[in-house]
């Protein structure tokens, strides 16, 4: 879907078979998860900028479903771990264990639910730090470390984790450090009425089906797609206009007093190096997926929120006057140039 203020590409446009093939499995996830499409969008964006998400919703909004949909037609293997206070670092990225050969005994690393394509974790501010900072060497460095020895991350490898907004009881914020590694913040909400009653019928429909209605299914996507996206998003032209666009909404969030008030009193700490990253990131593959050969000021501010919002700490007079992420966010769009 092309964004708004954005022209449609010339009739000629280049073809990609990958990108025929990712927009056809966003056509694949649309066909369940409906009234989602800026999750789903989120989702491919994330896979094909090789970054993990965060996604934030209440409970029942589909997150679980998108993800396991994603895996079913993209050929990807999935792991679903429920983050609870009890939980232990061993729990997500495995153990060595002992056992009993016939040359003796020896210890053998046995891996966690970690090493999977698609890895989701259910409402990770549930469990500790300690507990958290297991995903962090996996989410950054694509690689866990036991005992020692290291074990790489399937070639394709992301982190979705889920977070509920309302309840606090019980739960553990996200340290900003480990916030700054998930390179988008996915905020979802509840659909629209016509959405919701196409959803009881989609679900009327699946538990009427029998076994047998789904032998029809298209074969999933293979993963090498992906692989061969990513290396054409790497050639997607960023400008200098582009670039310095990107710099100049990052500079908003650490010197906000040069755009005078309010905004110089809504923001306490900025974004980091990693918000600049994310944009560019994020941008490219908003343009490849858009069908750019280039990154439009408007490829930038389609990603700008979710690339932000998790990377800024509002000031505390912005609290008390119930002032959002996204609203401080829109008004840097407001007040920064594009051009």
């Amino acid at each position: 879907m092309p964004i708004a203020g954005v022209p449609l590409p010339p009739p000629g446009a280049v073809r990609s078979a990958a990108r025929d093939a990712v927009l056809e499995l966003k056509s694949r996830i649309g066909k369940s998860v409906l009234g989602q499409d800026h999750l789903v969008e989120s989702m491919l964006i994330g896979l094909l900028a090789n970054g993990n998400l965060l996604i934030e919703s209440l409970p029942g909004l589909a997150k679980t479903r998108a993800v396991k949909t994603l895996a079913k037609h993209l050929a990807a293997d999935l792991s679903r771990v429920q983050f609870t206070p009890d939980l232990l670092p061993s729990d997500v990225t495995g153990a060595e264990i002992y056992v009993q050969t016939e040359k003796g005994g020896q210890f053998d690393f046995q891996k966690g639910p970690i090493f999977a394509n698609l890895v989701l974790a259910d409402e990770i501010n549930r469990a500790p730090a300690k507990v958290q900072s297991a995903l962090l060497e996996a989410m950054e460095e694509r690689q866990v470390t036991v005992a020692g020895k290291t074990y790489k991350m399937p070639g394709l490898f992301m982190v979705l984790a889920t977070e509920n907004p309302i309840e606090q009881e019980g739960t553990y914020s996200l340290p900003e450090a480990q916030l700054d590694r998930f390179l988008m913040h996915v905020v979802i909400t509840y659909p629209d009425e016509a959405v919701e009653g196409e959803i009881i019928r989609l679900n009327r429909n699946e538990n009427a089906q029998k076994p047998k209605d789904h032998a029809a299914e298209p074969p999933p996507i293979p993963q090498q797609t992906i692989l061969d996206a990513r290396g054409e998003i790497d050639g997607i032209f960023v400008s200098d206009l582009a670039q310095k666009y990107m710099v100049d909404v990052i500079f908003a969030t650490r010197f906000p007093k040069r755009y005078g008030d309010p905004l110089g009193k809504w923001i306490q700490v900025g974004a980091s190096p990693r918000g600049s990253l994310a944009l560019d990131r994020c941008a490219r593959a908003r343009a490849w997926l858009d069908q750019y050969e280039f990154v439009t000021p408007d490829h930038v501010r389609a990603v700008v929120h979710d690339c932000l919002r998790h990377r800024l700490i509002p000031s505390y007079e912005a609290v008390s006057q119930g002032i959002t992420p996204d609203q401080v966010i829109d008004k840097i769009v407001e007040l920064v140039a594009s051009g």
